[in-house]
């Protein structure tokens, strides 16, 4: 009897010391690791969040550009961190569900399944599934009949292996049966240059970098790749009602802590992170010029959501064959 009381005991105390801890949590700056190089979206939107934080808790938030090896290096350090809530990661889609399946076992450096809480998404981006004006088709209906006349005869850029732009036509490819042919790059904007050339026939690829050359005729695109319209793009079809129903392409960042990082902590990111993106004011001056939607949800929602997409490009990376050695 005795022993359950001490254990009781002990509970409470742990339980009092983890809410003392969430209640004066942030007490010194926090570190936000960004798996890209400065500049690019996951960086972007990292400062952007960061900002927030610091105005909302007058902490500073310092922003820690560790790119490099497909996002490995960033996400391997905060894996390796400790669970305090004071270094946390913000992650682009691929860190979690391309690379676990795309790297030979063993080669990855951190385990996405046991080295990370999954807080909240925070944005999604919707990709375009564009083509150089010389390539004979309007639709992806007429697309995928053309690769089908002429197997691994069309080519895509990407901007390299296992990045958005590439899985995102791996996954039309595993949808359809069609061949193609991939060019790798690297970084979307020379692959963009080379559709709009006309020495590559077709490119996947954010709607805000699409939609510019798109206007001013400098290339085609022939569906987006959200699951309605888009609003600054209303003109422009779903990939899904010109030819591919279910096709869905979109690129996620979402933030994370290293495993063991108190609850109480978790939720009170995932409370702040609610409160900056259902701001008007962040909406209208962030979110909406970049053509960001929200992605930011409830944790237990978000780690289903991983968990979901891990199991989806599983699928389209072994029927692809495609390993990172």
């Amino acid at each position: 009897m005795k022993n359950w009381i001490c254990v009781l005991a002990l509970l409470g105390c742990l339980s009092a010391v983890t809410s003392a801890q969430a209640q004066t949590y942030p007490a010194r700056p926090i570190n936000l690791v960004v798996t890209a190089a400065a500049g690019g979206v996951t960086d972007v939107v990292a400062r952007a969040f960061g900002q927030k934080l610091t105005e909302a808790w007058g902490q500073q938030v310092i922003v820690e550009n560790k790119g490099g090896a497909a996002h490995v290096t960033g996400a391997t350090s905060v894996a390796r961190a400790a669970p305090d809530g004071y270094t946390l990661l913000v992650a682009e889609a691929g860190t979690f569900s391309i690379n676990p399946a795309i790297y030979l076992r063993g080669k990855l450096t951190y385990d996405e399944k046991t080295d990370f809480i999954p807080i909240t998404g925070l944005v999604r981006i919707n990709q375009a599934l564009l083509a150089s004006n010389s390539l004979p088709v309007s639709n992806v209906k007429e697309l995928i009949e053309l690769a089908k006349k002429k197997p691994g005869e069309l080519t895509f850029g990407t901007a390299g292996v296992g990045s958005a732009p590439h899985m995102n036509i791996e996954l039309l490819q595993y949808m359809t049966g069609i061949k193609l042919v991939p060019v790798h790059y690297r970084g979307a904007a020379p692959a963009l240059t080379d559709v709009m050339a006309g020495h590559i026939n077709l490119m996947s690829v954010s709607a805000s970098l699409a939609l510019p050359p798109h206007r001013a005729g400098q290339i085609k695109i022939l569906g987006i790749g959200s699951e309605k319209r888009m609003s600054v793009a209303a003109d422009i079809p779903t990939v899904a009602e010109t030819g591919l129903p279910g096709y869905e392409a979109t690129t996620w960042f979402g933030l994370f802590a290293p495993a063991g990082t108190p609850r109480d902590v978790v939720m009170k990111l995932n409370a702040e992170a609610k409160k900056v993106f259902s701001d008007p004011v962040f909406e209208e001056k962030f979110m909406a010029p970049q053509m960001f939607q929200s992605l930011v949800m409830a944790q237990e929602h978000f780690d289903t959501f991983i968990k979901a997409e891990i199991q989806k490009w599983s699928k389209v990376i072994q029927a692809a064959k495609i390993k990172i050695e």
